[in-house]
């Protein structure tokens, strides 16, 4: 299992365990994260399940894809950190992930 922390705008902290393989939108999806909402399914093609990968995790991370990248111009209040939940597949090297939700969805 792989450790994921979801920090809320509120600063509250839930630490589940997925699967490897997983996509972080799957795991909060399934787990009940409300500030993750994935109305694409996983397929790209919405900024729903936009999040905020905490600083120290970002290296650990694969690059956005172009079209990641596009459409988190469609999220809203998009940072250097902005990530789309459902393109960061769990690994066990990345147990213990902070993903922090945004306030609001698009």
């Amino acid at each position: 299992m792989v450790k994921v922390v979801f920090v809320n705008s509120n600063g509250e902290r839930r630490e589940i365990a997925a699967e490897p393989g997983m996509t972080v939108m799957e795991t909060a999806v399934k787990n009940g994260i409300d500030q993750i909402v994935g109305e694409c399914g996983g397929a790209c093609a919405c900024a729903t399940c936009h999040v905020y990968v905490a600083p120290e995790w970002l290296d650990k991370l694969p690059a956005a894809s172009p079209m990641e990248s596009d459409m988190l111009d469609f999220a809203v209040d998009p940072r250097p950190n902005s990530r789309l939940s459902c393109q960061i597949t769990l690994t066990d090297a990345l147990a213990g992930l902070v993903i922090v939700t945004p306030e609001r969805q698009g």
